[in-house]
């Protein structure tokens, strides 16, 4: 089944900038995509356009579903996405109510959301911080809760931009195991391209706006030549 099916995606800032030029893009069921590409390459833009955060020209389909308001809430249900910056998603008093607030927001029962929030928590290694303030948190455990915030929705696709950037090694080798272990279909934004060999299984090159190139991981990967030309070796 198609997860993702995009068509002549094209977006540009206010300023002017263009950012995406003409995607096209198709995700089936079960991968794990990783977007490499140099910065400005367009990588956060087009996963900001997976639940309508951003809304450019051309077609996008989500589970079937075409991007737009009538089925933008059905959408977000089933789409999470982890933020670069752990700080853009978390605004709660305490951990605990970060990690409820999308939960809640379905409709869910409270006793459906507290289990939610615990094994979230638990997953990320955190359990025992739930009543903390996340902004007494370290980096990179801010980083684990903001995972928390989107694995406790139960999403079907997970969008991951950056995940280990900023982290230090432990911090960073613990994220990766995690995200292994997570089943479903994963995008994931990335400089790092270790963890594009343990977390992938296809990889997309975005260059200017554009897939540049699309193929295998191992295939991608061994190419020096290709990751030199796009400034990725």
């Amino acid at each position: 089944m198609k997860i993702i099916e995009i068509s002549g995606l094209q977006f540009a800032y206010p300023n002017g900038r263009k950012a995406l030029g003409g995607v096209e893009l198709v995700v089936e069921r079960g991968e794990s995509l990783a977007l490499i590409g140099p910065n400005g390459s367009g990588k956060s833009t087009l996963l900001l356009h997976l639940n309508g955060i951003l809304v450019g020209s051309g077609d996008i389909k989500i589970f079937g579903l075409p991007v737009g308001k009538k089925n933008l809430a059905e959408i977000r249900k089933r789409v999470g996405v982890v933020f670069q910056d752990p700080d853009d998603q978390l605004f709660s008093p305490t951990v605990f109510d970060d990690v409820a607030f999308g939960p809640i927001n379905l409709g869910l029962k409270k006793e459906e959301v507290g289990k939610r929030v615990y094994e979230a928590l638990t997953k990320v290694g955190l359990r025992n911080l739930a009543e903390e303030s996340p902004q007494h948190l370290s980096f990179g455990e801010k980083k684990r809760v903001s995972v928390a915030t989107v694995l406790s929705m139960e999403p079907e696709l997970l969008v991951l931009d950056e995940p280990t950037s900023n982290l230090d090694p432990k911090s960073r080798r613990e994220l990766l195991e995690l995200f292994k272990e997570l089943e479903g279909t994963k995008i994931i934004a990335t400089h790092d391209l270790q963890a594009v060999d343990e977390l992938a299984t296809r990889v997309a090159i975005l260059h200017e706006g554009k897939i540049a190139a699309d193929g295998d991981k191992s295939e991608i990967l061994k190419d020096s030549a290709l990751l030199k030309e796009f400034d990725l070796y």
